[in-house]
């Protein structure tokens, strides 16, 4: 079970799991007592249920880079391009906008 701290901005706003049965998304407690915080995606509103998904989520699977710079970090990391879970983990860190990915410490 992989797992990816999701930030808004400098927030933490939840987790995202890859497990046997498909993805999870998590929005933090603190982030949702926070009157201030807003969703990640309009695809996913700030909500406690956590959202489920038998494959990665569009809007964390947009988050991963296209064409030539796909090519050059599947290239440098030995990462399969099939691996979308891997690659957000290890390309999304610094992503354009508001939302980055880190990968969770177990």
């Amino acid at each position: 079970m992989r797992q990816a701290q999701i930030f808004y901005k400098d927030a933490l706003a939840g987790i995202l799991t890859e497990n046997e049965d498909g993805y999870t998304f998590q929005y933090d407690e603190g982030y949702l007592k926070n009157s201030n915080s807003k969703p990640v995606s309009l695809t996913l509103p700030l909500q406690v249920k956590p959202y489920e998904s038998k494959i990665l989520f569009p809007f964390f699977d947009g988050l991963i880079p296209e064409g030539w710079l796909l090519d050059i970090a599947v290239t440098n990391w030995k990462i399969s391009v099939r691996d979308r879970f891997g690659l957000l983990l290890t390309l999304c860190k610094d992503c354009i906008g508001c939302v980055s990915v880190l990968p969770k410490e177990n």
